[in-house]
Parts: structure tokens; C-alpha cells; sequence
């Protein structure tokens, strides 16, 4: 792959075509950086070669780890304000942007204004622009009704639009079609919604009239927004692990790599292990190749392969080495990652002492799970609860996607994690049930939606799914008293 000057952005990919908008030039730490409109500040600080973008009070580097705004590790001062995220705030000609050490501290000289306050109103609020809420603005608009959607990244379209493999199952959820072009379909025909970007969401409360009150913060202006109905589709989060250096940078979360590489073409390292041999380990593995990133080895510590053959089949192709029964035990390096040691694991899963090997990377992919982000809805009362099955703690809710909170609906992986087209089918069932509950005749979709859903969660992939969310079920009707009534938050 060609590189771009003074960095590593990628001007040819063999499935897709990177459109950049004007060359600008901001700085960092009082050097100026060449960037292109429409990156991320951490986007462009990466192709320009730059990996530490803050440090903790103990001098440790911190670098970007999942780039979907759910950690604290690109944090850094922009135009004196602390504490912006690096991987959510688009760059802008002469912005100066600092790295920060601890929590930063604000510039004596700035003067924080009170932000102007606007209300707005919906039938519907959709909170997330991935598949899931796309999927449910789609049928609500095709029942004439102009949902309100909030998204807080600068580029809706969630994972699909970092998707560049090919989709399995039926016809109508995407199947033959690349992720980022399943995506692009999606946000064509939300084209009548109202969607707000870069919107992110503080906070959900109700108020004395029942209906909840949605409070967001977008570009510098503080949102209030009354809605009867909401679906929340906030989606997931990344799984850390737990090894020596594991807080360098170049220690990326997989969600992380594909945002580098599949959305804004920048090549995340040269060299790099990837952790984990599930769906999304092979199919990054396989990405970073396309990218012209070398790949050591995929590790795996679980006994055999977790994804499809058929990804498997193509990393193996590049002679890349696909390790069972091995995971990493350290990252080696000062300031960024220099290497790693992995080792075979016992039945414990416990790594056997004398078996490590130094690989020499730059990049370490972890592609060890999801945990649903449902902090949203924990926040606003809805009952919850822990269900290994599907990632983490979960909203209780119902086969209509309904949450013990009255009016309140959820879709996709902070419901419980699985595949994109189950989510792009649970926001159509939420968006169905939001319609049958202000009276609309839309049984006959129902039906064919969640028998579309049950037959995309059969056999042994969906297994363990299937039986997560039959106790979520179990557990919304205990909380509930019975479907529809009776809800505690």
C-alpha cells in the first residue's frame, strides 16, 4: 500500500475509496500537523506518526484504544479545554491541541460559558445511528413518522461502516453485501429523520407528564428533548485483558483498528498480533492484510477457533500462523509497543512457563468480546440485570424490545451482544412495537420480523444468545408482573 506524506494513510485499498476533504494544518504540542478535514484529531495525529496522546499523573503514556468514545485514553486540551476526546472531535484548520498528564488542568486564561440551551420535541427519539437504530428510523419512516436521531460520533453508521467483508444469513438483512455499503443504504433511507451528530447524550429522566426527557450536549449547545417513545441502540463497548503493558499505546481495541484503517484509511502499524480467533479477530486479521499490515500470528487462548472456517481459510492463505491454546502475556516497550511475548495456555487457561516467544510488533489487536453499553438506560431506572450470555449487564425487556420502563425500547448489542443483522432486526421490532403501541395495525410485520430474527438464531452460533435472552425474558416478566403492565424502573 502507498503511503501518504509525513504519515501512513492509505491512498489504494482493494475494496475501498477514501475521500478526504480540504488539507488543513492545526498543532499538537505547538507543532503543526498536517491533516484533512473530516478526520478525528486522533485520526490524524496517527498518521502523522504520533501514538502518546496523554499521560497519567505517574508520566505512564496513553495512546487511542477504542475510538468510539468509551474510554478515557485520548483524552486531551483543545483550544484550553481539557479533557475532549481525541477520537470523537474532528480536526479543524489552527486548532492547538495539547497532550495532558492526569485529568486536565484548565488554561487560567479560558472562561467556560454557559451553554445556550434549545428544546426540541418528537414522537420518536432513536439514541445511536448504528445498525440498530437506522434499521428502526427506517420502518418508522415508512409508517410516516420522522423519528429524532442522536448519534454521538462524527460518522453515523456505527460498525457497519468499518465493515468490509461480506454478510451472511438472509437476502433482506444485507447477505452478499459489505457491511460499509449496508450502511450506506441505511442512512439513504433515513434521509427524512432528523439526524443529529456528534450529539452526545447526558443523561434520560422523566418528567411529571411521563414522558422522558433526553438531555444531550452537541457542539457546545446543551439539548432538551421531549419524546413519548425512545429506543435506545447505544451499542457496545470493548473487552480489555489484563497483561503487563497492556496501556501502551499501540494496544488497540479491534473496533479501534477498523476505524483507522476501514474509515479513515490510516494504517494503525506495520506489524501486528491480533488476540482472539472469533468472527472479528479473523476478519480484522484478514483487514490488516488488505491494508498492507503484516500480521505475525492470531492467538487464541480457548482450545479451537471461534469463528467461521471460511475466515479462517483466508488469513491462513497469507501463511499467518493461527495459535490455539496461546494468548499474549506481555507488551514490551517504553513508549509505544515495541514486541510482545505470548505463551501456550493450560487447561486454566493459565500461560506454561517455558513456552513464550517475542514476536516483534507494533500493533497489539485485542478481538477478545464486546460488553453491552447500556449505561444510558441503567441510568434512567430501567431494571437490570447480569447475563454472561449476552456480554454483561443487560436491560430487561421484552420479545417486543421493550424495557421495564414504560414508552422505552432497545435494539442491538447493548440489549445483549450479537451479530449486526440481529441488530438491524431488533430495531425493526422496536420500531414495530413503538407503532403498536400508538394504535397502528402492524401485527402481520411483527410476525414476520421476530420469525426472521429466530431463524437467524438457530444452530450453534446463536445458541448461547437464544438462551440469555430467553432468561431476560424470564426476568422482564417477573419485573413487569405481565407483558405491558405493571413496570418498575
Amino acid at each position: 500500500m502507498e503511503e501518504g506524506p509525513r504519515g501512513s494513510r492509505l491512498w489504494k485499498h482493494p475494496v475501498l475509496e477514501f475521500r478526504r476533504g480540504r488539507r488543513i494544518i492545526f498543532t499538537f504540542d505547538g507543532n503543526p500537523i498536517e491533516a484533512y478535514e473530516g478526520e478525528t484529531i486522533a485520526a490524524a495525529l496517527h498518521a502523522a506518526g504520533i501514538r502518546v496522546l496523554s499521560r497519567t499523573r505517574d508520566g505512564n503514556p496513553r495512546g487511542l484504544f477504542c475510538a468510539i468514545g468509551k474510554c478515557s485514553s485520548c483524552l486531551v486540551t483543545v483550544d484550553g479545554i481539557p479533557n475532549v476526546r481525541a477520537c470523537m472531535t474532528l480536526v479543524r484548520e489552527g486548532m492547538e491541541v495539547r497532550s495532558q498528564r492526569g485529568p486536565g488542568a484548565l488554561n487560567p486564561a479560558f472562561r467556560p460559558r454557559r451553554s445556550p440551551t434549545r428544546r426540541l420535541e418528537a414522537d420518536v427519539a432513536i439514541v445511536g445511528a448504528g445498525p440498530a437504530g437506522l434499521s428502526a428510523a427506517v420502518v418508522l419512516l415508512e409508517h410516516g413518522i420522522r423519528p429524532l436521531i442522536l448519534d454521538e460520533s462524527p460518522r453515523p453508521g456505527g460498525q457497519l461502516i468499518k465493515q468490509t467483508h461480506k454478510f451472511f444469513g438472509s437476502r433482506a438483512e444485507g447477505a452478499g453485501t459489505r457491511g460499509f455499503s449496508i450502511a450506506e443504504d441505511l442512512l439513504r433511507a433515513v434521509g427524512e429523520a432528523t439526524l443529529l451528530q456528534g450529539a452526545q447524550v447526558l443523561g434520560m429522566y422523566r418528567e411529571d407528564e411521563g414522558e422522558f426527557l433526553v438531555v444531550a450536549l452537541r457542539g457546545g449547545e446543551l439539548l432538551r428533548i421531549n419524546a413519548p417513545r425512545i429506543i435506545v441502540a447505544t451499542g457496545a463497548m470493548e473487552r480489555f485483558l489484563l497483561f503487563p503493558g497492556n496501556y501502551l499505546p499501540g494496544v488497540y481495541g479491534a473496533g479501534a483498528v477498523q476505524t483507522l484503517m476501514n474509515v479513515y484509511g490510516i494504517k494503525p502499524g506495520k506489524r501486528a498480533l491480533m488476540v482472539g480467533a472469533g468472527n472479528v479477530g479473523l476478519i480484522i486479521a484478514y483487514q490488516l492484510l488488505q491494508a498492507g499490515v503484516e500480521v505475525a500470528a492470531v492467538v487464541e487462548a480457548m482450545p479451537e477457533i471461534g469463528g467461521y472456517f471460511v475466515h479462517a481459510a483466508k488469513v491462513r492463505r497469507f501463511g499467518v500462523p493461527i495459535l490455539t491454546r496461546h494468548t499474549v502475556v506481555r507488551a514490551l516497550g517504553e513508549e509505544r509497543v515495541e514486541g510482545a511475548v505470548i505463551a501456550e495456555v493450560d487447561e486454566n487457561l493459565s500461560p506454561i512457563p517455558g513456552t513464550e516467544q517475542v514476536l516483534s510488533v507494533d500493533l497489539i489487536c485485542l478481538a477478545v468480546g464486546l460488553i453491552p453499553s447500556a449505561r444510558l438506560l441503567e441510568q434512567a431506572g430501567a431494571r437490570m440485570a447480569y447475563v454472561p450470555e449476552l456480554g454483561g449487564r443487560v436491560p430487561l425487556h421484552t420479545p417486543d424490545m421493550e424495557t421495564t420502563l414504560p414508552g422505552v425500547y432497545v435494539a442491538g448489542d447493548c440489549a445483549g451482544i450479537g451479530e449486526a443483522s440481529t441488530a438491524m432486526l431488533e430495531g425493526r421490532i422496536a420500531a414495530l412495537s413503538v407503532l403498536a403501541s400508538a394504535g397502528r395495525d402492524v401485527a402481520a410485520e411483527q410476525e414476520r420480523a421476530r420469525r426472521a430474527l429466530d431463524e437467524f438464531r438457530r444452530g450453534p452460533f446463536g445458541e448461547r444468545v437464544r438462551k440469555g435472552k430467553e432468561r431476560v425474558f424470564s426476568l422482564a416478566r417477573e419485573a413487569m408482573g405481565r407483558w405491558g403492565s405493571g413496570r418498575t424502573g
